[in-house]
């Protein structure tokens, strides 16, 4: 079993609990909750369950985009686990109390078990948690700044995924163009992922309004971590987008609809399972290699820079917080680094070709 399965099936193991912790959270006026008692099994237990706008794990879940807290719930759940020797999960174990040997030997813990992405999401999602903890008063600034004092894991493996060839583009496209209401769809759901760099989740997540025609400006409102970005819809994909619209009007909505047999369209959204089913079976048809939905968003980077985009313009086209994330998407090789090279001019003349 891979590291990362294994981190899947330790998680999977664990109670859904904290999806009520969500549930209740996120919800304009939450019932009052009673306080929950907890069997005292280790020193980390809670002894009751505080009021779940006291909870910095349901403070923390909730300040999240919908994609991400499945997997952030999960990291959590393993968190608490490790920490606890099996005895309490994230919504039963006292993260207030966490002070910096705790946090130092989980990391030690995770890393002789799990890949590095799989060690550093547990810790990003540690970190939430304590910030939470931290501004609801749990924890004093000196427990918390050591707390989190932990660095993560170097990942010294390949970088996972790849980026499409321009010919696999052009080939993806080709197989769309079949004149029916789904290649029609699923053209506008590839230009989307590709030629603006969109996840899986942004994609669905978009609405009707969030595109305006005329100026080929995309409202993404549901973007990682809750934060909003505009990107623009141009060229080829703004002609694909276009070609679906006519097809399924302005009414409002969701932008992108399922397709029914016989070319029905039926006004709900996709899943974020769906983009990736289109993917697979487009690619397929084209007798391509496999690419991800993420493969795309690693093109749409690696095209861009390859273009002559500024990375900082890229970071913001792909919603990442830092330009060190934007670069680790990078795809284009040696040959990148060979071109950069030659762009400079190295004003050297040899000493006998001057008298000439």
């Amino acid at each position: 079993m891979s590291q990362a399965r294994a981190f899947a099936q330790d998680s999977a193991d664990s109670p859904d609990s904290t999806s009520e912790v969500i549930q209740g959270i996120v919800v304009r006026e939450p019932e009052p909750h009673a306080e929950r008692a907890v069997e005292p099994g280790h020193e980390l237990a809670l002894v009751s369950s505080p009021a779940l706008d006291r909870h910095p794990v349901a403070v923390y879940l909730a300040s999240l985009a919908p994609g991400s807290r499945r997997c952030m719930r999960t990291a959590l759940n393993l968190v608490a686990r490790t920490l606890s020797g099996g005895r309490c999960d994230a919504l039963s174990l006292d993260w207030a109390r966490l002070r910096y040997g705790h946090t130092a030997a989980l990391r030690s813990a995770l890393a002789e078990k799990y890949a590095p992405a799989s060690v550093n999401q547990a810790l990003a999602a540690l970190k939430g948690v304590l910030k939470a903890a931290w501004r609801l008063e749990l924890m004093d600034d000196r427990d918390y700044a050591r707390a989190v004092d932990v660095p993560g894991v170097k990942n010294q493996v390949p970088p996972r995924g790849r980026a499409a060839l321009s010919g696999e583009l052009r080939a993806l496209f080709a197989v769309c163009s079949d004149g029916t209401p789904l290649g029609a769809r699923d053209a506008a759901l590839l230009a989307l992922a590709y030629g603006c760099g969109l996840r899986r989740a942004e994609v669905v997540a978009l609405e009707r309004a969030d595109y305006d025609e005329e100026t080929g400006s995309l409202l993404v409102r549901r973007g990682k971590g809750n934060k909003a970005r505009t990107v623009y819809v141009a060229g080829g994909a703004g002609e694909a987008v276009g070609a679906w619209l006519r097809l399924r009007g302005d009414i409002e909505g969701a932008l992108l609809w399922p397709v029914l047999k016989g070319g029905k369209l039926t006004s709900r959204r996709l899943s974020a399972q769906t983009v990736r089913d289109v993917l697979e079976k487009r690619t397929r048809q084209a007798g391509l290699k496999s690419l991800s939905p993420h493969d795309l968003r690693r093109t749409f980077i690696s095209d861009l820079l390859e273009a002559g985009a500024d990375i900082s313009t890229v970071q913001k086209l792909a919603g990442h917080a830092s330009v060190s994330t934007t670069t680790r998407y990078d795809r284009r090789g040696e040959h990148a680094k060979k071109k950069a090279s030659g762009l400079l001019h190295v004003p050297f003349v040899e000493s006998g070709s001057r008298s000439k």
